[in-house]
């Protein structure tokens, strides 16, 4: 089943979410000392993925193109505008109007960047190995768990992109292993890798408070640092 490490993953943030609503009432300075210690280990999580680059150009112009497309498209907008839908429908009253929309958006980014949900997902696709979602879906259950805890209900929502992201690379992979050769595959996701993680440091960043980086307008940076690994690839031959 192509699917299987995907409906894993799903099912896991979405117990880590359901656990995670049991603890809401805690104090708010203990909220907010997790959240910070969350923003650190997501930092970490990110610096361990950039560093993996092998070429910084690539990175550098993915991330510049990436994020004149996404501005263009405005997902950034888009996707709080998806929150606040999602909160208008169910979220409870009197709870802060950005809640549901800021749980949902930061545990959707970190849920789906990153190269776990990309190579996971390419290794149900084209060998049917499950193994890297499922570790994933492990991770991801515990992390909806504290996310929870400090954002509220938005978080249980981001199972929608996971499930859309990891399940469309799962059955677009079935294919597209015969349209690339395999050094382009590897080189892409090593620079790929290396984009989301810079994408990851950015959302410690907010999650600290420290800054307000729009991470939602880069994420096309996740295709273009392919295209643009590529045409830099026939420039230096």
């Amino acid at each position: 089943m192509v699917l299987l490490g995907t409906m894993v993953n799903v099912i896991c943030i979405l117990i880590g979410s359901l656990i995670g609503l049991f603890f809401t009432n805690i104090p708010e300075r203990y909220k907010e000392t997790v959240m910070h210690g969350i923003g650190l280990a997501v930092i970490l999580i990110g610096l361990q993925m950039a560093l993996t680059s092998e070429n910084i150009v690539v990175v550098l112009l993915g991330l510049l193109t990436g994020a004149i497309a996404g501005e263009a498209m405005h997902l950034e907008t888009k996707l709080n505008n998806a929150g606040y839908w999602i909160e208008r429908k169910f979220a409870r009253q009197g709870t802060g109007r950005t809640s549901v929309a800021q749980g949902f958006i930061t545990a959707s980014l970190i849920f789906v960047i990153g190269a776990m949900s990309v190579i996971g997902a390419l290794d149900s696709g084209i060998r049917g190995d499950h193994g890297v979602l499922i570790t994933k879906a492990f991770i991801d259950g515990f992390v909806a768990l504290v996310l929870t805890t400090t954002m509220g209900l938005g978080v249980i929502f981001s199972v929608l992109p996971v499930l859309f992201y990891e399940g469309g690379i799962a059955l677009l992979a079935t294919q597209i292993d015969s349209w690339f050769p395999q050094a382009f595959f590897d080189g892409f996701i090593v620079e790929m890798t290396a984009v989301g993680g810079l994408m990851i440091v950015a959302i410690g960043l907010n999650l600290l408070k420290l800054t307000k980086i729009r991470v939602a307008n880069l994420l096309p940076a996740l295709v273009t640092v392919g295209i643009v690994f590529y045409i830099y690839g026939l420039i230096t031959g």
